[in-house]
């Protein structure tokens, strides 16, 4: 399997018993929250993995909305999740893709090497009438692996001042163009960022488009194999922008680091300049 996974595939390998993690990346709260979604349906062999708790850190003003999570706390999930070494991690959210994303990035910042994605989460398997559970999910094994962070993987707010290279937003057009923003305190972008939604990688019902769908929208944006190597990407606090560097690494588009923080951490401080306007990459 590669870093994309189908809903056939994935039934074909668990009931083939074949030795995977499958993780239920799900975010929510209150009578919505991840656990009481994991309880009320999942992917079988699936373990919870709240993303809100395991796949981010205490937000705030200085790191964003949701800033990496601590290594010693992440540990603590590696160890709930029974992650080994010699098997691969399939992550999977509600059909979104975002929380996926998310955790297929921190998971290989974090030192895991497999990991893959379902293609469409929960919501294409549901369409492909494949089974699902109820209840608190499969029991771990123990686990042979320690969260190994790769610093190389990120970009952090000093460190895309100073860049003068390739700046990729990936947030919806009106949010970059700042004629709308509902969730943090500007409107507008970083200057010198293109623009390539994250949506456009994707088709409508949320599963991923073609590989060379997805190489023309970022070649549309000047974005390509020579040039993507240590460009920085990012979203509004690590969301799209994870799901987006799975998408690329897919591609083969690989080399890029991640600025976690995001617009929730640069609009924060008003000292920072913003842009508004600016060229969006063309969806196909």
């Amino acid at each position: 399997m590669s870093i994309l996974v189908s809903p056939r595939e994935l039934y074909d390998a668990i009931y083939a018993g074949d030795r995977l993690t499958v993780l239920a990346c799900l975010w929510g709260s209150g009578a919505n929250s991840a656990r009481n979604q994991f309880h009320a349906l999942h992917i079988p062999t699936a373990q919870l993995c709240d993303v809100s708790a395991a796949m981010a850190g205490l937000p705030g003003s200085r790191n964003g909305r949701n800033p990496l999570p601590d290594p010693d706390k992440l540990q603590e999930w590696f160890v709930n999740w029974g992650l080994r070494k010699d098997r691969p991690v399939v992550v999977y959210d509600e059909g979104r893709g975002l929380f996926s994303g998310r955790a297929w990035w921190i998971l290989r910042w974090a030192g895991i090497e497999d990991v893959r994605v379902l293609d469409g989460g929960l919501a294409h398997w549901r369409r492909e009438q494949l089974p699902t559970l109820t209840g608190p999910g499969n029991i771990s094994v123990e686990t042979n692996t320690t969260v190994d962070p790769n610093p190389d993987m990120v970009a952090t707010i000093d460190e895309v001042k100073e860049h003068d290279g390739i700046l990729i937003d990936t947030r919806e057009p009106n949010r970059f163009a700042g004629r709308r923003e509902n969730l943090d305190l500007k409107a507008g972008h970083i200057p010198g960022a293109v623009n390539v939604p994250e949506r456009y990688l994707h088709h409508a019902d949320r599963t991923w488009k073609t590989q060379e769908e997805i190489l023309e929208v970022f070649h549309n944006a000047g974005i390509n194999e020579d040039n993507v190597k240590g460009a920085i990407v990012y979203s509004g606090s690590g969301n799209h922008s994870g799901l987006a560097l799975a998408t690329m690494d897919w591609v083969g588009l690989t080399g890029a680091r991640h600025y976690v923080g995001g617009w929730s951490q640069w609009s924060a401080d008003a000292t920072n300049p913003v842009e508004r306007g600016g060229r969006v990459s063309l969806g196909v």
